[in-house]
């Protein structure tokens, strides 16, 4: 498997798999908006003996939602005395209902280090004869530049299986040569389908061996199949339900790693963290060195700066803001950051790159700092997840000076080697130094240092750092129009969504439609008196909305009443635990929030208070 980072945009990059239920990107759970243009017709030919032995066997237990079942998967992993591999992978389905005819789009991932040698798909329908796609019947397309990913070598063939209809079976056969930059791979044998019976053999050359680590599943014993060949089964692998704001794939689904060592020792797979922030320290070497010019730079933006922390926080704020985010990655420019010289000089770099630079910056001031690698789906790694490259972003620990330890750095955490550290995502150019977004709260990366790799947890910032307050102060007349100040206070991942959105704008003019948004969607009728913004490009503080609004027939006059809803902007609700059937998976929430709305009304002549709804109190633990 190649065990590229895939990029958040274009940043620290894995191929896709690590998204897919299956292990290399064949997969078959979501389709792409995709012509087969140029395809060759289907052929009528013998499928496989592998399939037909799949024809009649019973099923394993399943629902009547369940749209397919995965009879037969199997991975035959070869390796070279030269440390290749040829990796072939086969799997066969049973479509069970009309949804499962997405399986059919076999998609298989590949670049410059995994070759595809063959592809082939094959369908037996429940009548007639079988059908056969080969590889000259798919479509090559990239994969993943996009979001400022300007150059990947990152491809993808897609072939379409046909008839892949209720009653079908359907299966596809691929080879890929593959020169990894590590010795390992990885069996993803679970599914968001039930799974009859999937197999993994291993073929490895004399005097080599191997570490088998397994995750989310109980280890199983392999049987020996000959000289340096063994191999594993699994069988009646019950499905992930996927659920809303369930934890991410890689944190919950069954796999085994398998960590290859050759008799030298030299070059094997990844046995420990360690291992693997080793590998990435080698990679990053010289790439911090400063030219004269980054030199000069540091100079100049930091001579007024009156304490350490001032300099840092210039400089952090100078490579977000400065440095466009634009990522080239061929090769192992998908895991090496560019030399920060190159970084400075063009004014763009990827996530990593942005890291580099300001590291090297940071260094000619005398602040250390190091590569936190990791993945923004918070619970793809975890405390006892198996060392592995489930990353898709690189931020930074930066170390603190003494009497720099200011109590505004609320993403600040001690480590026992390292002292003092804050953590930092350069890329972010929404929050400022000190915080995180909520993505990387609480979440676990690897920290690089010149020992190795540590698995740390970042801190997770205070509940009232990410807030929307909104207060006001209005007067209600006796004909039922409200009419006042509003003021609201964003803070944190909420602030960032509204700057992101105020700063797409192309006209100042349409910056105030957030505020008739709300409005619209709160009142039959209203006007905005006035609007004022603040703070649009300070992240350091909070963004601020001010704002004046008139809303007629908000109260219902009836007789001698006023009938008024208890409630005046916005609505807070979700059905995300409304569901007819038990929750499986735990609810992974973007961030910590806490938001607050005060209105005063000022009662018109006369009327008091007749009757109120009566208050509410929820407290479920984890939410509240």
């Amino acid at each position: 498997m190649n065990n590229k980072w895939l990029s958040r945009g274009g940043s620290l990059r894995r191929d896709a798999s690590s998204r897919m239920p299956r292990s290399i990107f064949a997969l078959c759970s979501c389709a792409i908006a995709l012509t087969l243009v140029g395809a060759g017709p289907v052929q009528a030919a013998t499928a496989p003996p592998w399939m037909h032995a799949q024809v009649g066997l019973p099923l394993p237990a399943h629902d009547e939602k369940t749209n397919a079942i995965l009879l037969f998967s199997e991975i035959l992993l070869t390796v070279q005395p030269n440390g290749s591999m040829k990796r072939l992978e086969r799997n066969a389905y049973k479509i069970l209902r009309p949804d499962g005819q997405q399986l059919g789009m076999v998609k298989v991932g590949f670049d410059a280090q995994s070759r595809i040698t063959s592809l082939h798909g094959w369908c037996i329908p429940a009548s007639g004869r079988d059908y056969e796609v080969k590889e000259k019947d798919a479509v090559e397309t990239s994969v993943g530049v996009e979001n400022g990913e300007l150059v990947s070598d990152l491809r993808i063939k897609v072939l379409q299986i046909p008839a892949a209809t209720p009653g079908s079976i359907i299966g596809y056969e691929f080879e890929q040569e593959q020169r990894p930059y590590f010795k390992s791979d990885e069996w993803g044998f679970q599914e968001i389908v039930p799974v009859r019976e999937a197999h993994y053999s291993l073929q490895l050359p004399p005097n080599w061996s191997y570490k088998a680590f397994w995750l989310n599943h109980a280890e199983e014993t392999p049987t020996a199949a000959g000289a340096g060949k063994w191999q594993w089964t699994v069988s009646d692998i019950k499905p992930i339900r996927v659920e809303s704001r369930m934890p991410p794939w890689s944190g919950i689904a069954a796999r085994m790693v398998v960590a290859l060592l050759p008799p030298s020792g030299q070059d094997s797979g990844l046995q420990s963290w360690r291992d693997v922030g080793l590998w990435y320290s080698n990679l990053t070497q010289g790439r911090r060195d400063p030219s004269p010019e980054i030199k000069r730079q540091v100079a100049e933006l930091t001579a007024s700066a009156r304490t350490p922390l001032e300099k840092i926080q210039t400089l952090a704020n100078f490579v977000q803001s400065n440095i466009r985010y634009v990522a080239i990655e061929l090769g192992i420019g998908g895991y090496q950051p560019h030399r920060a010289t190159e970084i400075f000089s063009n004014r763009f770099g990827d996530c990593k790159d942005k890291v580099t630079l300001l590291a090297a910056m940071l260094k000619e001031i005398g602040i250390d700092s190091y590569y936190v690698i990791i993945n923004t789906e918070r619970g793809s790694v975890g405390p006892a997840t198996l060392p592995n490259l489930h990353f898709n972003h690189a931020v930074m620990a930066v170390a603190l000076p003494e009497g720099a330890d200011d109590p505004t750095l609320l993403a600040r955490s001690t480590h026992p080697k390292l002292g003092k550290i804050v953590f930092f995502d350069p890329t972010d150019p929404f929050t400022a130094f000190g915080r995180l977004s909520g993505e990387l709260q609480a979440n676990y990366g690897m920290l690089v240092t010149p020992e190795g790799g540590e698995l740390v947890q970042l801190p997770q910032l205070p509940t009232a750092s990410s807030a929307i307050d909104r207060t006001a102060q209005m007067t209600l007349d006796e004909k039922g129009t409200l009419r006042g100040d509003i003021h609201e206070v964003w803070r944190g991942d909420s602030a960032t969504a509204e700057r992101a959105l105020l700063r797409s704008m192309g006209q100042e003019t349409d910056r105030i439609k957030p505020v008739e948004r709300i409005a619209a969607a709160s009142f039959t009728a209203f006007e905005i008196v006035k609007a004022s913004l603040a703070n649009l490009r300070a992240a350091e503080l909070p963004f601020e909305w001010n704002y004046t609004i008139e809303a007629s027939n908000y109260a219902k006059p009836a007789g001698n009443l006023l009938l008024v809803r208890p409630r005046v902007l916005g609505s807070k609700s979700s059905a995300l635990l409304e569901t007819k059937e038990p929750r499986e998976h735990p609810v992974e929430f973007d961030r910590p929030q806490r938001d607050q709305d005060v209105f005063e009304i000022a009662l018109p002549n006369g009327y008091d208070v007749d009757e109120l709804p009566p208050p509410v109190n929820v407290d479920e633990g984890f939410i509240s």
